[in-house]
This record gives C-alpha cells, structure tokens and sequence, in this order.
C-alpha cells in the first residue's frame, strides 16, 4: 500500500534523500532541513495548498536570503513531483499554478508568491491559453496543417496568437461577425498599421475558409 503524504514518521522524506545519492553530507542536511521545514508547514496548515507554499516561504524569508530561499525552492519541487508521480499526493500545487498561468517553469511562481502582493504577481503571470479564444481550434488546425505540408510557417502564426489572445481578452465580441473581430483587433495595432493589419488578417481567414470549404467565394 502507499503510505500518503505528510507521513507522521517522515520516512518520506529519508527515502526520498536517500534515493537521490548525495555525494556529500552538506548536500543531504541541506535537503533534510528544507524538507523537514516544508513538511512542518504543511502538517501545521492542514493542507497541500498555495497557501501553505505562502507560509512556508514567510517562515524561511526570516532565515534565508531571498536568493537562497528561491534556489531552495527547487528542492521542494523535486520533492512534489516524486510524491505525485509515487501517488503520495493527488495533487501538486505548483504545478497547479503553472497550468493556471500557462508557463512551463516553477521559479516564475515562487517569485510571484514570494513578493508583498501574491494574487496581483499571479495575475501578472497569467497568459491566455494558446488557441483557447472561440476561433482558437480552427486556427490551431490551420497552423498544424499547413506545417505538416512541409511550410515552416512561422510569422502568420505570431498574427494569429495575436488575433486568438485579443479575443479571449474580449470574450463579449465572441457572437459578433468576423469582419467586426477582425476590425476591432486591427484598430489595437494603431493609426497607421490599422488597414494593412486588417487586410492581412481578412486574407488569412479567407484562405482558412477556403482550406474548410473549397465553395468559399475567393478574395
């Protein structure tokens, strides 16, 4: 059976050290200590949560350099991917964070819960999920088949994420018609770029339309 996380024995975290094959005693104390102190945190608070990695990092900001403290933070990362992939725990919370922001690295989000304002800095951080706007999946489907035909395709697409995060930052123009979606991002770009903006984006939707029905009236 496997034991869950935190265990009252803290045979967990010896283990776990144990497994990483330290080559040094100060490599081993160092992890113990960061271990111990999350795990102390985490058992006082009740719950593997964002505002237990909060307190956790308020308690050791006291003892430890900024610097020091975020390099630490990767000890705890490791840490959580072990019990999770061992069934341990059923859910990370950095992880969590880093899907809810859209980004692939941890440190941006220690950053972000370590500073005076956590939820604002998250906020920061957030990005719209790629392709995630009401004509994100015929977008996507577009960028992938024209990369499998062998285009590398590169500075349309940067148009079309442009166009896709415009709309999910907009999600009332989701029922209006193209042509008003298309015109509204277009005026973002500015006085002088407006028209061509549009004009690019309008043939880029024309050909898309095509591709998915070959009867479409060409531009």
């Amino acid at each position: 059976m496997i034991s869950r996380w935190p265990d009252s024995d803290r045979m967990r975290i010896g283990s776990y050290v144990a497994s990483l094959d330290l080559r040094n005693l100060k490599s081993r104390t160092c992890y113990q200590q960061v271990l111990h102190s999350f795990q102390d945190i985490v058992e006082r608070h009740g719950m593997l949560d964002q505002q237990a990695l909060q307190a956790w990092l308020r308690e050791l900001a006291s003892r430890w350099a900024t610097s020091t403290l975020l390099h630490r933070t990767r000890i705890i990362d490791r840490f959580l991917d072990h019990l999770l992939a061992t069934g341990a725990i059923d859910h990370n919370p950095v992880e969590a964070l880093r899907e809810a922001c859209h980004i692939k690295q941890s440190m941006p989000i220690w950053r972000a819960l370590i500073s005076c304002n956590p939820e604002q800095a998250l906020a920061r951080l957030r990005q719209p999920k790629p392709f995630g706007s009401v004509l994100g999946e015929v977008m996507a489907e577009h960028v992938a088949m024209m990369r499998r035909r062998g285009y590398k395709y590169t500075s349309q697409p940067v148009r079309l994420l442009q166009f896709d995060r415009f709309l999910q930052l907009n999600p009332q123009l989701e029922t209006e018609p193209l042509s008003v979606m298309i015109d509204l991002w277009a005026a973002t770009k500015g006085t002088r770029n407006h028209a061509y903006e549009r004009e690019n984006l309008e043939r880029l939707f024309a050909k898309i339309q095509r591709r998915r029905d070959p009867s479409a009236p060409r531009r």
